[in-house]
């Protein structure tokens, strides 16, 4: 096992997206509330697909190239690599499903409910499969180059995608990842981060109708 990488902000993001899946389930169980009313114009749902795409895209990038070379002459271990991205790859068209659907004024509501239990439950379980397959591998090949290339992945398509995105990832992280986190930050994200994104993000009702921008 190598305890030179650093899983922070791997481990730190399945926490938030699992945070906003639970939202997401209370949103579609709801009796008095309609993911096509909800879902549409909540900053929730848009941050959540701009994370989740961000994620994956650091994955396909860095994470999975860099196991490849680790595990080469490993076809058992390769395989499971070769299942990682199939399952990245089925949830992406989930998600548009869902907006596809909540676009639909067509559409009643039994089908966005059942979408997004698909997305939750697909998501959910390879969240889980990663952790309990693939970090094993992950902590035995991956070297600290490869694991600080994942960590700037991360921050990269992070920040493209969205500045509330920093203080959504760390809502309701510990004070040790928390700090972690915003230790590997520019001076001048890190300024912005705490000064503005983190009290414009605590202000915002993410998963009430009209305050995605």
């Amino acid at each position: 096992m190598n305890d030179a990488i650093d899983l922070t902000v791997m481990h730190a993001m399945h926490d938030a997206l699992r945070r906003e899946l639970a939202h997401l389930d209370r949103i579609t169980t709801a009796v008095d509330r309609d993911p096509r009313h909800v879902l549409p114009t909540a900053a929730g749902w848009k941050l959540f697909k701009a994370a989740l795409r961000a994620h994956h895209t650091a994955e396909d990038e860095a994470l999975w190239p860099s196991l490849r070379q680790g595990l080469v002459g490993r076809p058992k271990d390769l395989a499971l690599v070769e299942v990682m991205e199939v399952e990245h790859a089925a949830i992406a068209p989930v998600v548009r499903a869902v907006d596809d659907a909540l676009a639909d004024p067509g559409v009643g509501p039994l089908l966005p409910g059942q979408l997004i239990d698909a997305l939750t439950r697909g998501l959910a379980g390879h969240l889980e499969h990663e952790e309990h397959a693939a970090l094993p591998l992950i902590r035995q090949v991956l070297t600290a180059e490869q694991s600080a290339r994942l960590c700037r992945a991360h921050a990269h398509h992070i920040g493209r995608e969205d500045p509330l995105l920093l203080p959504w990832l760390l809502d309701g992280a510990d004070e040790r990842t928390a700090a972690r986190i915003l230790a590997r930050l520019p001076a001048s994200t890190y300024a912005a981060c705490t000064t503005r994104w983190i009290p414009e993000y605590a202000a915002l009702d993410r998963w009430s109708p009209g305050t995605a921008a």
